[in-house]
């Protein structure tokens, strides 16, 4: 049986993967946040997943105004890197796992989500920034992937309870696989940020130590929360941390915090966390 041993949450800001091309992980300005990403790859050494669900957003790459379905899955058994305007990154192909995205979407559809699923999904920086960051894909990536992207980007978004309810249909979903695999789920995006009108720049440390702490002890008060809240507190472009709670959904309701990390930079709150899962530990 496919078991979830635990989740991580990280950035996805494009900058992110841009410094690991760069090879800029110990500057001034990004050692904060990459040695917050040293704990993350020594625990996956450690415990060695064979698959990632990762939960993303696509940022107008392969959906556009004309397209936004609400959730979307990919099922490739490889995923192309896509080109957001200045050529692919350096990167080799992302190996997906189509017989557990297959598997995922038909459970997920019984359950009453209605995902599209993509046969052909490019990956942009919401996938590539955490995956480069948290391990290394030289000669080849050590993990399959299986992107399940949800739309945050032009309301109208799915409700932070509907996102939530999204992880436990995937927890649900995995445990009823009958492969013996690993997985790990990883929900992705920026805490409090704003990139627009009049609180251009706008980050707010205390609400994402909030967010954290209740992330972790008590996320379905999280999930009661409307767009708006998130919006007031965090900034317009934070919404999207209900990409966080469909990886908070995906684990068991106790989960034990083995790494958590925060460093505030000039437009974006970073937070990054590992949670074992305490269900799939006891096994």
């Amino acid at each position: 049986m496919a078991r979830i041993v635990g989740g991580l949450g990280s950035p996805h800001a494009p900058a992110v993967g841009a410094a690991v091309d760069r090879h800029d992980e110990d500057s001034a300005y990004w050692k904060p946040l990459f040695d917050g990403y040293r704990p993350m790859r020594a625990w996956l050494e450690r415990e060695r997943p064979d698959v990632f669900i990762l939960f993303s957003n696509d940022h107008f790459t392969s959906f556009f105004l004309d397209v936004i379905p609400s959730f979307a899955i990919g099922v490739a058994a490889l995923h192309e890197i896509a080109d957001e305007g200045w050529g692919k990154r350096p990167l080799p192909a992302v190996p997906g796992d189509t017989d557990l995205a297959w598997h995922l979407a038909r459970s997920i559809v019984e359950e009453g989500f209605d995902p599209a699923v993509c046969h052909r999904l490019p990956l942009d920086h919401g996938c590539l920034s955490p995956l480069s960051a948290l391990s290394s894909w030289t000669p080849q990536w050590p993990v399959r992937v299986i992107p399940i992207l949800v739309n945050v980007l032009h309301f109208p978004i799915p409700t932070p309870a509907r996102c939530f309810e999204l992880g436990r249909a995937v927890r649900r979903a995995v445990a009823s696989y009958p492969d013996d695999l690993k997985v790990v789920v990883l929900g992705t995006g920026g805490l409090s940020h704003q990139l627009t009108g009049e609180r251009f720049g706008y980050i707010n440390p205390d609400w994402d130590a909030e967010f954290l702490d209740r992330l972790e002890r008590e996320p379905e008060s999280l999930a009661r929360l409307k767009h708006q809240d998130f919006i007031e507190r965090g900034g317009t472009e934070s919404v999207e941390v209900i990409l966080w709670l469909c990886m908070r959904g995906a684990l068991s309701p106790r989960v034990r915090c083995v790494h958590r990390n925060y460093y505030h930079a000039t437009l974006t709150g970073y937070g990054q966390v590992v949670y074992e899962d305490t269900e799939s530990a006891a096994r």
